[in-house]
């Protein structure tokens, strides 16, 4: 015996008792409509057997029932029919090769599961003429029979349900992508097409569709509108020659588009109507799933789900894109119910957000889907929302260029959103605690590790990147402002100290000019985690090791090299070290961070006393240096320190209090603007050149891009056009060299 179908399995595991149940039914309502009507026709023969006595008892009272209809009965007596039951004969002519009465006996009994599969394989080849003349029978019950059909009312409404054969069709799609291409050859057989072909799908049907969907809310236009919708999904799988025996074909480009949008956007608004999403009052959002309704609706869903799924990926268009991920963030409430298709879908859609080629609306709104699973999800679902957010970061991270860097940027922020969500406090602290422990443990095995290539877990933009991408969250959730807001500290506060100690240990790891830039970029990090935090960070000292440096001190050689791009670099070649542009860049970037760091403390009331050990060993350097270009610069942070230094010294002299009282001194010059100070006022044009130069950096990239993408397009169209010619030249040349070359090898 050959192995049993999955579909079939499934089948009977779940809709094969019910089915029967309601053919059971569907049988002994008709039999007893039939038998009433075998009754009122003995009646009416009997009077016309008193009337005329020579034709008594000669023909079969059945026969004069429907003179125009088929002699069903010309052949039994009326001893012959009550014989065999209620059941009706059918006609000869419709009816060659049906079972025969002793089968049908044989199924009264109780049968095993083979039985059941072969009498429910036969009851599912019933063509839909015999159920809408079943349907045209119950109707008539009404004015044929009014008692009876009062009777079936009272005691059986579900009998009367004249929307039985839509349901039948709702249950049997619980598996779409399995028993889909069965069911639909089976119908095409009986309506005498062959098994491959489908229904082509037309504007026409389309409109009806939305027609139906948009006024009437038709359940039986949404399963048509999902089985169209599949088929539009695995389209191109069709094309390129994987499985076909879909209900729907779709060739019309026009059509297609009209599908899509009416399937993305008609399918939430029509499942809301019928299956609404309950919010209580804690802003937790609710489906109910012990409805009968939603047991219907299951199987739609669980179609629909897995075509968005599959056509996801292959979407290129970013309107497209937006629109199917606009669908899915009204479905996210009812995928709570399939965790494991939820997990696959996050997963799809976390890559969408974390590809770099992908428009940045779309990664966005990608996100957004993401947020609203965790936001209406339980523990386990936000859990697995922020582990998939950040696998897709690291990864995405390892390629970074100034084309990348922006995109990585938005991937920080938007994920750091997520580990400050309601409900996350004790899942947050423990996501970050480990992570941050891990990146710790490479840090340490880096060190331990005597080989020449252990510093490389380490200096990596997926390390790095990681670091400053957890620099953003504490700084973001552990802002002073906020945490006022909420009247209490955040539980993510404690991880602020060993978040600070591996990255201080990170930037000492390898102290050489090569790595100057890395130094830069998780200065930066601290930087913004000391500014939200409040917390004090000693920098100044990292920055006073790279103008101690030989690379700073010793004279650089003249080159031509490009500028280096410290915010996408963290190695230096070869070719950079002791030359002219790097070393410009270099006392750049000195400039700034010194600027950068003392700014967070230009309202402090101990700046003067801070700002001290800088100043004199700037002041030192600068005697000794013979970069013009680079003295200057420092010149005026000197200049600016200093006068920032006189403005807190003055503003101390009216102060009635000692350093001891730590509530004062967090209070002194709290009501002051920071850009007021002599130092603000620097750092704010400061910041305006550098935003300046930037952004001219960003337009000459952007058309530099845009010229490439022209060539490219060209290029493509040239081999396009000269391809055949080309091909059959280059055909011809090739043979004659192996010609030639055979040749020379014969002599």
């Amino acid at each position: 015996m050959g192995r049993v179908k999955k579909s079939t399995r499934k089948f009977e595991s779940k809709h094969l008792t019910r089915t029967l149940d309601d053919r059971k039914a569907k049988k002994k309502v008709k039999q007893a409509f039939i038998l009433r009507e075998k009754k009122k026709a003995k009646r009416q023969a009997n009077c016309e057997d008193d009337d005329d006595d020579d034709q008594e008892g000669e023909q079969p009272k059945a026969k004069k029932q429907k003179p125009d209809g088929p002699q069903i009965f010309e052949d039994m007596s009326v001893e012959q029919f009550f014989a065999g039951g209620f059941e009706v004969p059918e006609d000869k002519t419709k009816t060659a090769g049906k079972r025969k009465r002793g089968e049908v006996e044989k199924k009264k009994k109780p049968a095993p599961q083979g039985e059941d599969e072969d009498m429910v394989d036969a009851a599912e080849e019933e063509s839909d003429d015999e159920v809408a003349q079943h349907k045209d029978t119950l109707s008539g019950l009404a004015e044929q029979d009014p008692e009876f059909y009062k009777y079936l009312k009272e005691n059986d409404p579900e009998l009367l349900d004249f929307s039985m054969a839509e349901r039948d069709d709702l249950s049997s799609i619980d598996e779409l992508s399995e028993g889909e291409e069965e069911a639909a050859g089976k119908k095409k057989k009986k309506k005498g097409r062959g098994a491959g072909e489908s229904d082509e799908v037309t504007m026409a049907d389309v409109k009806k569709w939305k027609d139906a969907l948009v006024e009437k809310k038709s359940l039986r236009s949404l399963r048509q509108v999902v089985l169209a919708f599949r088929a539009a999904a695995h389209v191109n799988d069709i094309e390129s020659g994987g499985p076909t025996g879909f209900k729907y074909t779709i060739t019309n480009p026009d059509v297609y588009h009209e599908l899509l949008v009416l399937a993305l956007k008609h399918f939430p608004e029509v499942l809301q109507h019928h299956l609404p999403i309950k919010e209580s009052a804690s802003g937790k959002m609710r489906v109910s799933t012990d409805t009968k309704k939603y047991r219907t609706l299951t199987p739609l869903l669980k179609s629909h789900s897995q075509s968005l799924i599959h056509l996801l990926p292959l979407l290129t268009d970013a309107a497209t894109q937006k629109l199917l991920l606009n669908s899915t963030l009204e479905l996210v409430p009812y995928f709570l119910s399939f965790r494991k298709f939820l997990k696959t879908f996050l997963k799809t859609v976390v890559e969408l957000w974390s590809t770099h080629s992908v428009d940045e609306a779309t990664r966005i709104t990608a996100f957004l889907v993401v947020r609203k699973s965790a936001v209406v999800g339980d523990e386990g679902i936000k859990e697995m929302c922020l582990k998939a957010l950040y696998a897709g970061f690291v990864k995405a991270s390892r390629q970074t260029s100034a084309h990348t860097i922006q995109g990585i940027n938005l991937m920080k922020n938007s994920a750091a959103e997520i580990v400050g969500l309601p409900g996350m406090d004790k899942l947050g602290y423990r996501a970050g605690f480990g992570y941050i422990r891990q990146l710790a443990v490479h840090l340490r095995n880096s060190i331990t590790n005597n080989s020449k290539e252990s510093y490389k877990t380490v200096y990596n933009w997926q390390y790095v990147h990681s670091l400053d991408f957890w620099s953003r969250v504490l700084a973001m959730h552990c802002d002073g402002l906020k945490e006022a807001q909420e009247g209490k500290e955040s539980p993510l506060r404690p991880l602020i100290y060993p978040l600070v100690q591996v990255t201080l240990g990170a930037i000492r790891l390898i102290p050489t000019a090569s790595y100057f830039p890395l130094r830069f970029f998780l200065i930066r990090s601290l930087l913004r985690l000391s500014l939200a935090t409040g917390a004090y960070i000693p920098l100044a000292s990292l920055i006073f090791e790279v103008l101690s440096s030989a690379e700073i001190k010793k004279k650089p050689h003249p080159s031509t090299i490009k500028p280096l791009d410290f915010s996408v670099t963290i190695h230096v070649p070869k070719s950079y070290l002791r030359t002219r542009v790097y070393q410009d860049g270099l006392a750049e970037q000195v400039v700034e961070l010194f600027s950068e760091f003392y700014v967070l403390y230009s309202k402090s009331i101990a700046f003067p006393e801070l700002a001290i050990p800088t100043i004199v060993l700037i002041k030192r350097f600068i005697k000794k240096s013979k970069n013009a270009k680079f003295n200057a610069a420092l010149h005026l942070l000197v200049t600016k320190l200093e006068a920032n230094s006189k403005f807190i010294q003055e503003k101390r002299q009216s102060i009635d209090f000692a350093p001891g009282r730590k509530t004062q001194v967090e209070m002194f010059l709290k009501d002051m603007e920071w850009e007021t100070t002599p130092l603000g006022a620097y750092v704010v044009s400061q910041r305006k050149v550098r935003g300046e130069k930037r952004r001219m950096l960003e337009e000459a990239l952007k058309e530099e891009n845009e010229k490439r993408e022209k060539e490219k397009a060209d290029e493509s169209d040239d081999v396009m056009m000269s391809d055949d010619g080309e091909e059959s030249e280059m055909d011809e040349d090739d043979y004659n060299d192996e010609e030639e070359e055979e040749e020379d090898d014969e002599e």
